[in-house]
């Protein structure tokens, strides 16, 4: 037993810049990712895919591979553990590429058809790339374009909204834009591929996975596996990226069932071209808008049709048009999301899902809109900011836009900026500077933590929260010693076992607004205790939070974070070349917890954008129906020497119905990126690029300016 009189008064943990808890670990190799937890008497499995893209298997020459050196098994649709994927999860139905090798139907390339188990991973791949799979081939189809036959849309909320006429307002506008954008399918790629270890621990099932969510996880398994959800633990305590693609995957299935089968520790890795297959990408969208306006600038209408690609097994929807619902006034509005179902794998959440390619072509017709004003891209915007939701009709939690606007236009040198296009010139580049907005939703959900108080005057906090790589469990210490009134080095924060309860997951901006809540709480009672003194028992003293109430309590509101996007780009007038100098980010995002993983993560997502905007492109093969160079060096992304200067900063702009101040930054770094960069390509050349990415061989076939 020992005595204490409580922690000591100390604050401003909160907004002040703080290295990663787990750098060190991190930087010397400590901390464990997925792949690399010691088991032993540890399987390893390698996955064989589809080579066709659609048809049945026809049969699994599993035998010669089984007398193989080190084969255990090979699992396939004829011997594999039966699962039910029925179920409705935290995410919906499930996409049945979980229920793996449970029929013999192959709905598009790159499919599971067999997962060889061996006691060395090389073993292991020698045998999948002996194994030999006959098919019965189907006809395909793969092809998405604009106004493809066979889209719908999708049932459920959201997909449709209206407001208004907009046929009436465009016909009476003075000035309309109606113009087509498109996006192509692009891919995650995170730096840690996808990897999961199960075992079974005293009739427990234990799996180390790379995950955004380990109690999502554990309750998935829970349920295609029908095992009592209390039997079921899952760790992931270091992850190396996610950003969508880390839910439950064929990977974590098919451990589990190798253990299952095999009664030892199982390990399945994807390699980089397994993950272009099986973990889910952003779909292709295509884009029309039509915007119509008076000459002042107001605007009439707003009218914008999104369509994306999904599976034929499974309805994904990239709701491209539903950006502009919260950001601009108009008498009219419309906004369609459809789809069309295709022999290609399901896609799925990707950085800032929807408003990533949707601000992408609203954006860029803003500044079309602009120009026939013969109005300053940013006057326009801020001539249609709403007072409420323009849709919706609610009041705003906070907006800030036009705070982000101002501040982002002094620093960088808008005011000296020459509306003409084409006019400045570097040598042989053209210069232009162009502008976008950028919005994401603020969402909390419930979750749940424990505060411990030690007898050696620490404290542990305890949530099953997912650190991605965005600081995550560096902001909680830092809310946890704000809420205790303790330094940030007397709190050790373990994260990521859904044995610690249930917890929302690391997506959608709302993991560190989420877990911050529950935290607070948490520690805020545990301080309280303390101060009525007494003794902490030798197992400390702990309390439990559960923000379920609290979070159902909230009003309806327009809770949205802002930003303002700024881009100088140069366009090489002989080679089509476009290089991006400089970029500037302005948000308003709610309080910011640590300023360095912050500024981390907004200059992060704008690179990503700089990546959409000029490099990414996955293209499938008509023909076979799979990927053209499905790895890193087919796949193009931006380098560090892509990268110019990139500011990211934000205006005071706290959450007034949260109890720190919280909005969510993860996503909208993105959002808006790829359009302030087209539109300063477009005043650089005085050519519109309406289709990304925005290669040489595009700008020479669009005809700009030579020298």
């Amino acid at each position: 037993m020992t005595t204490t009189t409580g922690p000591a008064a100390v604050t401003g943990a909160v907004g002040s810049a703080h290295t990663r808890v787990e750098g060190v670990a991190k930087v010397t190799g400590a901390a464990r990712y997925a792949a690399e937890v010691p088991f032993a008497n540890l399987a390893h499995g390698w996955l064989v895919l589809s080579t066709v893209a659609r048809g049945r298997i026809r049969s699994v020459e599993a035998e010669p591979v089984r007398r193989m050196p080190g084969v255990l098994d090979v699992l396939y649709y004829g011997n594999a553990p039966r699962v039910d994927a029925t179920y409705e999860g935290m995410m919906g139905r499930p996409d049945p590429t979980v229920a793996v090798f449970q029929t013999d139907e192959i709905p598009c390339a790159g499919w599971p058809v067999a997962l060889i188990v061996a006691e060395t991973s090389e073993q292991a791949r020698e045998a999948a790339e002996s194994l030999v799979v006959h098919y019965d081939k189907e006809p395909h189809d793969v092809d998405f374009f604009p106004g493809r036959p066979g889209s719908y849309t999708p049932d459920g909320d959201g997909m449709r909204v209206e407001k208004g006429d907009v046929e009436a307002e465009l016909a009476a506008s003075t000035h309309v834009v109606d113009a087509e954008y498109s996006t192509p399918e692009e891919h995650h790629n995170a730096m840690e591929p996808h990897a999961a270890t199960a075992r079974w621990d005293g009739g427990r099932l234990e799996v180390i996975d790379s995950n955004q969510g380990s109690t999502w996880i554990a309750d998935e398994l829970a349920k295609l596996f029908s095992l009592d959800p209390a039997s079921v633990r899952v760790r992931s305590e270091h992850v190396g990226g996610a950003f969508g693609a880390k839910g439950l995957r064929v990977h974590q299935v098919l451990a589990v069932m190798a253990a299952t089968v095999l009664d030892r520790p199982v390990r399945v890795v994807m390699t980089r071209r397994q993950v272009f297959s099986l973990v889910g990408y952003r779909s292709p969208t295509a884009q029309r808008v039509r915007l119509g306006a008076e000459p002042d600038g107001r605007l009439r209408a707003v009218d914008h049709e999104g369509l994306n690609l999904t599976s034929t097994v499974h309805e994904f929807v990239e709701s491209s048009a539903s950006f502009g619902r919260p950001m601009y006034a108009a008498d009219a509005h419309r906004s369609v999301n459809r789809v069309v179902r295709l022999n290609v794998p399901t896609p799925t959440y990707m950085r800032a899902p929807g408003e990533a390619p949707g601000s992408f072509a609203l954006e860029s017709a803003l500044d079309e809109l602009a120009e026939k004003c013969g109005m300053d891209p940013i006057a326009l915007r801020v001539r249609n900011e709403p007072e409420v939701g323009p849709v919706s009709g609610l009041p705003f939690g906070s907006r800030n836009l036009t705070a982000c606007f101002e501040e982002g236009a002094r620093r960088f040198g808008w005011a000296e900026r020459d509306p003409r296009p084409g006019v400045r010139r570097d040598g042989r580049w053209l210069l232009g500077t162009g502008v976008a907005s950028a919005t994401f939703p603020v969402i909390v959900a419930p979750s749940t933590a424990s505060a411990t108080a030690e007898p050696d005057g620490t404290f542990t906090v305890r949530i099953t929260a997912s650190d991605i790589g965005t600081g995550a469990r560096t902001a909680l210490t830092l809310v946890a010693a704000d809420a205790l009134e303790v330094e940030p080095g007397r709190i050790r924060v373990h994260i990521a076992d859904s044995d610690f309860g249930p917890a929302t997951i690391a997506g959608g901006s709302m993991g560190t607004r989420s877990w911050g809540w529950a935290v607070r709480d948490a520690a805020i009672e545990l301080r309280e205790q303390l101060a009525l003194g007494g003794d902490i028992p030798a197992q400390g003293l702990t309390v439990r939070s559960d923000t379920g109430a609290a979070i159902g309590a909230l009003a309806q509101k327009e809770r949205h974070s802002y930003g303002a996007q700024f881009a100088e780009a140069a366009v090489d007038v002989g080679t089509g070349e476009v290089r991006v100098r400089r970029m500037l980010g302005i948000y308003a995002a709610g309080r910011i917890i640590n300023p360095l993983t912050a500024r981390s993560q907004l200059v992060g997502g704008m690179t990503w954008g700089l990546s959409m905007a000029l490099h990414e492109e996955a293209v499938r093969d008509q023909i076979t129906g799979a990927h053209v160079g499905a790895d890193l060096a087919g796949y193009h992304f931006a380098a560090n020497a892509d990268v110019p200067h990139i500011e990211a900063d934000w205006v005071d702009d706290p959450d007034p119905d949260d109890p720190i101040g919280i909005k969510g930054i993860g996503e909208i770094g993105i959002v808006g990126a790829a359009a302030a960069i087209a539109n300063a390509v477009w005043h650089a050349t005085g050519v519109r690029h309406r289709h990304l990415p925005i290669r040489p061989d595009r700008v020479i076939q669009a005809g700009s300016p030579r020298a």
